[in-house]
């Protein structure tokens, strides 16, 4: 199974998109890790929908124009579930982090009991995978997604209006040697629209509601997307930036951060803050040996250099200068991927 080591950072297309005021800016392709680090030997695993459907009538409310009462609504739930984890199955696939990916199209319940969880039992567990091969099973144990409407206005026959569509899932890992630990993935979102609600096909406007079968949809496998990054790591675009100065050595480092040679870049960077007493200039080329330190994956020099980076702009620059506002924003984003204590390490289970 490929393991890609979730610091990884490489630069991507335009290394140089633009300049101002001594300032370049580049796109990153950062590699974040999965929120949830499956054991080694976990190469292949299967989705399945372990819940009831949805009612038509539960958690669906309108506020209509000049009401202030609000009307229940229905709408159908139908294969809400069936989209979600094979969404979920899709995404996880593209990532090309596990051997193989399964899907289980068939929902497991067959109760009408809704607001009921039913974990699976070690039999079941053990059962799935004897039939599919997998390693480890990815359950969807819960899903509920309410829709609200507020209408604003009416103009030729058609209402404009706001929807909101809010969205609780759980999720839960089965592996066979986790001893009855089962944890538990809690994920709550939201997707919000807003526009004329024509849902008769005779008119066209710019902002259009979706119906609330189509909310359902879209909030079911964006949501499915997003949950990918809980169990695969996944690339992120960012923005990041260097200073330029009119000095020799601050040029050269330019130079070579533009071949990527990001060693020699650091030895210019480096002698140039060695060798200035001005506390705003020695913090520009902190900055930048920050960042050379962040594309050589050495996280713990990154943070180190963004940290007194920060400190310097703090002595030199005025409380709300951009430069301290900046260099604050990169310290806590080097700190944010350095720290990986907020995700789950199932090895331990």
């Amino acid at each position: 199974m490929k393991r890609i080591n979730p610091f990884l950072l490489i630069l991507l297309i335009g290394l140089f998109l633009s300049s101002c005021a001594g300032i370049k800016y580049l796109t990153v392709e950062t590699r974040e890790p999965a929120q949830v680090t499956l054991p080694s030997s976990v190469l292949s695993v299967i989705v399945i929908n372990n819940v009831v459907e949805q009612p038509d009538d539960i958690g669906h409310f309108t506020k209509q124009l000049g009401q202030s009462e609000i009307q229940k609504e229905t709408a159908s739930s139908d294969s809400i579930a069936i989209f979600f984890t094979e969404a979920l199955a899709q995404f996880l696939e593209e990532e090309d982090y596990f051997q193989r990916v399964l899907f289980l199209g068939e929902p497991l319940r067959g109760d009408k009991d809704f607001f009921s969880e039913e974990p699976l039992t070690p039999e079941m567990m053990h059962e799935i995978r004897g039939k599919t091969g997998a390693d480890a099973i990815i359950s969807l144990d819960k899903l509920l997604i309410q829709t609200s409407k507020e209408e604003f206005y009416r103009q030729q026959g058609y209402t404009y209006s706001s929807m909101k569509a809010n969205i609780q899932s759980i999720l839960r890992v089965y592996l066979p040697t986790m001893e009855g630990n089962i944890p538990a993935v809690y994920y709550n979102d939201s997707i919000r629209w807003e526009g004329f609600d024509i849902q008769d096909k005779k008119a066209y406007a710019e902002a259009m509601l979706p119906s609330r079968e189509e909310a359902l949809k879209l909030t079911a496998v964006r949501s499915a997307e997003k949950m990918t990054y809980v169990f695969a790591p996944h690339w992120e675009m960012q923005d990041r930036w260097y200073y330029t100065l009119p000095s020799s050595l601050m040029r050269e480092g330019e130079a070579f951060a533009k071949k990527a040679d990001w060693f020699k870049a650091i030895e210019k960077w480096e002698a140039f803050f060695n060798n200035r007493s001005n506390k705003t200039d020695k913090a520009k080329a902190a900055t930048n040996i920050a960042l050379a330190y962040e594309m050589l994956d050495n996280m713990d020099k990154a943070l180190e250099w963004a940290t007194l980076a920060n400190d310097l702009f703090v002595e030199s620059t005025s409380q709300n200068s951009l430069e301290r506002r900046r260099s604050l924003l990169y310290k806590n984003e080097i700190l944010r991927r350095q720290n990986t204590g907020n995700s789950l390490n199932m090895e331990n289970f």
